[in-house]
């Protein structure tokens, strides 16, 4: 006897997803249920601007016919007549039903429609007796059935994982989410007109490499099945960019996706932005005074000077601090000042001032330098400040210091304890980023999984000869962050990582 493949049964459905799914059933008999054929003129925003400051005879004299479609937000229905909200891309406005208008059957019709569906309305504006602007409609139209419910509240813990993983629900309901997402748009934009305004160029550089490099990450891998060979997504596009300077494009950026095997917090998602930007003939200072004046006219632009972020007043208006870490951690530290590069002495005081310290047995003497920076200073560090003078043991890619060979000209920015930007002098002589290089392969060997190798053909490059430059990278999801005053990375990812749902 053959077997017969088991056959779930269908779970029954909730009883307001069945009665409209029996209207749609009955929309299907009727004709088309899912119609492309209203058109709009105008939108919410365009109607509210043109007429608000009308009064009821201008209004009446100025005769603006309109046709608008929006999902229905609110539904009122009152005998022969009925009041609809609907909502479109830009704002709300009220449409106003009535059974002679329309017809007996028509309007009949618009009874039954549900919270959600998205319906097109043809009209003059008018206001009401209360003084809403409104559409009184001479035609409607069924455009799209909601077979879902509209949720009637969007708030709690259990509401905000729906909003992340439903965020098409969440921006029909929440303006304040929309808003955020409007205004990450307006922020890509100004960095993009920001940086072509100082004559960069934008360019786009491989996502899919077969050795990652530029950052300190580990990268998630996959397989080429054409060219049956590894590949990894990239976890930064720096190396690309510096063989563009080496071919003589000496102003470049790249607003890029990049992707690292990494856990998830508040200010961390597997997959995300930056925007990277490479000039040459300047050095770690012209860097951070682009830095600091991009994100100022940022601010500008938004008509922000100061934003409230995490409990913390960022000014945006004041010049941003700039310090050494390594004096940060001797005024915390007195009885360091004078060993930056003392492992030793460095790591027994890691094991006295953090927690849990789990120290690498690859670490040098300044891994354990950071260690206790992050530690002991980056949590205060609230207002906009550069934090200057990184070892060369966890700078493999920046530029020795002139004067001070242990240290590199690289600086990280932080504003309210949150890394926002790294960058340098750039590394551009081909035999010390080999050593470095090196010394990474050797690392990653010894157990350190962010540790990157070398990579051959971008020595090459620099064997041809980069001129002196620097570089710089800005996470936009943590700006956007900051300037919409959001806690989580994740309210200001449309789609942010999450794991798979619970059958």
């Amino acid at each position: 006897m053959t077997d017969q493949p088991h056959k779930r049964e269908a779970a029954p459905l909730p009883e307001q997803v069945a009665v409209r799914r029996d209207k749609l059933a009955l929309m299907r008999k009727q004709g088309e249920a899912y119609p492309n054929t209203w058109r709009v003129d105008i939108d919410t925003a365009e109607i509210i601007r043109r007429c608000e400051a009308l009064d009821d005879e201008q209004l009446e004299a100025a005769a603006e016919l309109v046709s608008v479609a929006g999902r229905i937000m609110a539904h009122r229905v009152m005998g022969k007549s009925s009041f609809v909200q609907i909502q479109d891309g830009r704002g709300r406005i009220q449409l106003f039903l009535n059974r002679d208008a329309l017809g007996e059957d028509i309007y009949a019709q618009s009874k039954k429609w549900d919270l959600g569906d998205i319906v097109g309305a043809e009209g003059l504006v008018f206001r009401t007796r209360t003084g809403e602007l409104s559409v009184r409609a001479s035609r409607v139209e069924m455009v799209s059935k909601c077979l879902r419910p509209m949720p009637e509240k969007w708030h709690g813990l259990s509401d905000k994982e729906t909003r992340y993983r439903q965020r098409y629900v969440d921006l029909m309901v929440t303006p304040e989410s929309r808003q955020v997402f409007r205004t990450r748009s307006k922020i890509m934009s100004l960095l993009r007109s920001g940086l072509e305004a100082r004559d960069f160029m934008e360019v786009e550089t491989p996502m899919l490499q077969t050795q990652p490099g530029g950052a300190a990450a580990r990268p998630f891998m996959t397989h080429h099945n054409a060219l049956d060979m590894e590949l990894c997504l990239r976890i930064a596009p720096e190396l690309f960019l510096k063989r563009l300077l080496v071919g003589g494009f000496e102003r470049v950026f790249e607003i890029n996706r990049n992707f690292r095997n990494e856990g998830l917090d508040a200010t961390h998602n597997p997959e995300f932005t930056m925007v990277e930007f490479y000039q040459a003939y300047a050095d770690v200072n012209d860097a951070m005074d682009t830095t600091e004046t991009l994100i100022r006219d940022i601010g500008k632009s938004l008509g922000i000077n100061e934003v409230e972020w995490d409990g913390v007043c960022v000014r945006l208006d004041q010049p941003f601090k700039r310090i050494r870490m390594d004096e940060a951690v001797f005024e915390k530290r007195p009885d360091l000042r004078g060993h930056a590069d003392n492992k030793a002495l460095l790591a027994t005081v890691g094991l006295q001032e953090i927690e849990d310290f789990k120290p690498l047995i690859t670490w040098k003497a300044g891994h354990y330098l950071a260690a206790l920076f992050e530690e002991l200073v980056e949590p205060e560090l609230k207002e906009p400040t550069f934090v200057t003078h990184y070892p060369v043991d966890i700078s493999p890619l920046a530029r020795r210091n002139a004067d001070e060979p242990y240290f590199t000209d690289r600086f990280e920015l932080m504003i309210a304890g949150k890394e926002m930007a790294n960058g340098f002098s750039e590394l551009n002589d081909p035999d010390d980023q080999r050593g470095r290089l090196v010394a990474q392969m050797q690392a990653k060997a010894a157990g350190d999984l962010e540790a990157t190798g070398v990579d051959e053909d971008f020595l090459r490059a620099l064997e041809y000869g980069m001129p002196p430059a620097a570089g710089v990278g800005i996470g936009v999801d943590r700006l956007v962050m900051m300037f919409t005053s959001q806690h989580s990375i994740r309210d200001v990812l449309l789609f942010p990582h999450m794991r798979p749902e619970q059958a």
